[in-house]
């Protein structure tokens, strides 16, 4: 069994996966934010209590029309993608709030770190508690 195998490293991959499609759906948004009646959207939060202890780890992307491509990130868990409820709406019927949008997407960025962070923390300490000392 290898180390990246434990459950707990499993629960990092995904979830650093999760930020990686999450990003996604933000610069949509913010790509989209001209468009007329374009809703903003959000992918799912993600919880490590239904990921723990699984089999398959990854992300799928969701496929909201017959003729789109399907996208899968190593299995075959749907992300969730959904509206986001937002108080400013345009004239035009597009709700996306730049300043909130970026806002999201450096939020999404920093725990994406963090959890790569622990990732490689956690692989080196034990690393570190298997080698041979000197």
């Amino acid at each position: 069994m290898a180390l990246t195998d434990l459950p707990i490293f499993q629960a990092l991959k995904s979830k650093m996966q999760w930020h990686q499609v999450r990003q996604g759906v933000l610069a949509e948004n913010v790509a989209n934010s001209d468009t007329p009646h374009y809703k903003a959207k959000d992918v799912k939060d993600f919880a490590f209590a239904d990921h723990i202890g699984r089999k398959e780890f990854g992300l799928q992307t969701a496929v909201t029309k017959s003729g789109h491509i399907t996208g899968a990130m190593t299995g075959g868990n749907k992300a969730k993608v959904e509206e986001q409820d937002m108080f400013e709406v345009t004239p035009s019927g597009n709700n996306v709030n730049l300043e909130e949008q970026m806002m999201l997407v450096t939020q999404n960025q920093m725990d994406f770190q963090a959890a790569t962070s622990i990732y490689s923390r956690s692989l080196g300490l034990i690393k570190t508690a298997l080698s041979k000392s000197a």
